[in-house]
């Protein structure tokens, strides 16, 4: 059986699944991967180790049923001694309740047949958490993780607190089992922690004549595991109830195989942490050889120079490009090629971009005269301190009041709603495709006519994300309804013929992306600040150039989703793989 693990190391160690991407609408991890294989290859071997499959049996062993009536005579002794109580018996195990069928000299018990399930205890009405370092630990749920009790983070109770908790300690000899919120991880206690107090939200299982570590590793198995999983009370907190732990069912072996599988676990686990080490060292030489070849489009002098920089790069896509980070880093560098003027050829018979801007002013100073419009206040010239790269010729650095009717945002203050009436859309509805009215509020006409002359969103404007887990998300108008916005969504009204397409990827750069998310300066939750944004400078292209650029960067970001396509579905034939010798493995 272990030669189903062995052999199989590179179906493990290639099934990788994604990392969530939530957040500021990009990418942040480094990897962006999760090690899925390797991962479920250690719930294997535990599972493996818990079915009797990993380490071989000896005949010669003496068998759990002799260890069982040890601990049981134990039990009547003590409970003769007045040291325990006489607990209710447990029912026999049925067979449906056994999941495969236990090897020779193994037997099927109950946890309540040869341990005890003790509660910790919540700090007492009108006690709190000291203030001070003392010597009592109260140990929480948020202290235990991997197996054990974090050396940090702890609270501390006072001596007259230990005094009224004193019968709720653990011992060094027990296991730990979180019941609420977290359920059934189990964990072993460092000896520093012998006597501290123990939360409500976990219990101790106290055992005696059992292998600690292969009862920990047993319990911590995806048979256990679903068995805890099952005897949840699915409230709106998660419970697992004391009496529901004891009369779980484990198959427990020989005492002379619980050490023979404690020694093999171990020994299996090694290998994991080594593949995991070469699988992270691997991902962070990849990481470096990507940004490294990518920087070689970046250093292009002009789009001829880049053109032959992309072909370099074009002959080894298959092997650059592998990860989600490494596509996400590719589109990124799309982008800033786009607004440097490397991605397309520069046409000297195109209207520069400075005429361009000249009309837009006019046609401002126009609006301005007839009223339609209010006339800004003047931001300072753009000085070269502020240009992070040199143009190509026909191009002009510009801020978005130079190319804009209005920059505003939506109603500060949200506004009563109906079921029905005009659309009013906030952040949740900017999605990186469109306008989306799946699940709109709606505000009466009356209120939305004063909105309206606040922030009046029509088709061809931009509309950015401004706060809340999405920030930086935007979209163009792409629908002819009437609608408001609250006021965690920008809106940006280009003067025509400025194209919002071609804004939209200016700020989807990293450059103006990061100033964009990070313009609110020490603020607990990253947003976007009016003020911010209209000081950032633009480098804008002639008006046929935009076009061009834009349909470059769609034929591009089409390549890129065709490569995360491919990634994604590669990913998942490798986490099916590891599945599949997985079953074979525990049939």
């Amino acid at each position: 059986m272990v030669n189903l693990i062995t052999d199989n190391i590179d179906v493990w160690t290639s099934a990788h699944k994604p990392k969530s991407n939530r957040g500021r609408g990009r990418g942040a991890g480094s990897s962006n991967q999760n090690p899925q294989g390797i991962k479920k290859l250690r719930e294997l071997i535990l599972e493996l180790a818990f079915r009797g499959k990993l380490a071989p049996q000896n005949p010669t062993d003496e068998p759990a049923s002799v260890l069982l009536e040890k601990i049981a005579k134990e039990k009547v002794d003590l409970i003769k001694q007045g040291k325990i109580k006489k607990q209710k018996p447990l029912p026999e195990i049925t067979e449906d309740e056994k999941p495969f069928k236990q090897p020779d000299g193994w037997e099927w018990v109950r946890l309540g047949k040869f341990c005890e399930i003790k509660g910790g205890k919540r700090l007492p009405k009108g006690h709190t958490f000291s203030t001070v370092k003392t010597p009592y630990i109260y140990i929480r749920v948020t202290n235990m993780k991997e197996g054990s009790i974090t050396q940090d983070g702890h609270k501390y109770i006072s001596r007259e607190t230990q005094k009224e908790i004193s019968r709720y300690t653990i011992s060094k000899n027990d296991l730990y089992i979180t019941i609420a919120g977290t359920i059934g991880d189990v964990g072993i206690v460092p000896e520093c922690f012998d006597g501290m107090n123990l939360t409500e939200n976990a219990a101790k299982i106290i055992f005696d004549r059992v292998e600690k570590i292969w009862f920990q590793k047993a319990l911590s198995s995806l048979t256990m595991q679903r068995q805890f999983a099952e005897k949840t009370n699915q409230l709106a907190q998660p419970k697992l109830a004391l009496h529901r732990v004891a009369s779980s069912c484990i198959a427990l072996p020989p005492l002379a195989e619980q050490h023979r599988i404690v020694a093999k676990v171990d020994e299996l686990m090694a290998l994991c942490d080594k593949l995991e080490q070469q699988q992270m060292g691997s991902i962070a030489a990849h990481k470096i050889l990507v940004e490294t070849l990518l920087a070689t489009l970046n250093d292009a002098a002009d789009h001829t120079d880049l053109t032959a920089a992309w072909k370099r790069v074009a002959n080894h896509f298959d092997t650059l490009f592998t990860t989600e980070h490494s596509i996400d880093q590719l589109k990124q560098t799309i982008l800033q090629l786009a607004v440097m003027g490397k991605l397309v050829p520069q046409d000297p018979k195109d209207e520069p971009a400075g005429d361009l801007l000249e009309k837009i002013a006019k046609e401002q100073t126009r609006l301005i005269k007839t009223g339609k419009i209010k006339k800004q206040k003047p931001l300072p010239e753009i000085t070269d301190n502020e240009k992070p790269f040199e143009l190509p010729l026909g191009w002009k650095w510009a801020r978005p009041d130079d190319f804009s009717q209005k920059i505003t945002d939506g109603e500060h203050f949200r506004p009563q709603t109906q079921d029905v009436g005009v659309y009013f859309l906030s952040a949740k509805d900017i999605r990186s495709d469109g306008i989306s009215l799946e699940d709109p509020l709606y505000i009466s006409e009356q209120t939305a006519e004063i909105a309206l002359q606040r922030c009046n969103p029509e088709t061809g404007d931009l509309l950015i994300v401004s706060r809340g887990a999405t920030v930086g998300r935007m979209c163009t108008v792409d629908i002819s309804v009437v609608f408001c916005l609250l006021g965690s969504v920008i809106l940006i009204k280009p003067q025509q013929p400025m194209l919002s397409d071609y804004l939209k990827i200016v700020m989807k750069t990293p450059q103006a992306f990061k100033k964009l998310v990070s313009a609110s300066g020490s603020t607990a939750q990253p947003a976007i600040y009016l003020r911010d944004l209209k000081k950032i400078i633009f480098p804008i292209a002639p008006l046929k150039e935009q076009y061009r650029i834009i349909a470059k960067v769609d034929e591009l970001m089409a390549l890129c989703d065709q490569l995360n396509a491919r990634l994604n579905e590669a990913q998942t034939t490798q986490i099916q793989l590891a599945d599949a010798i997985d079953e074979k493995a525990v049939a």
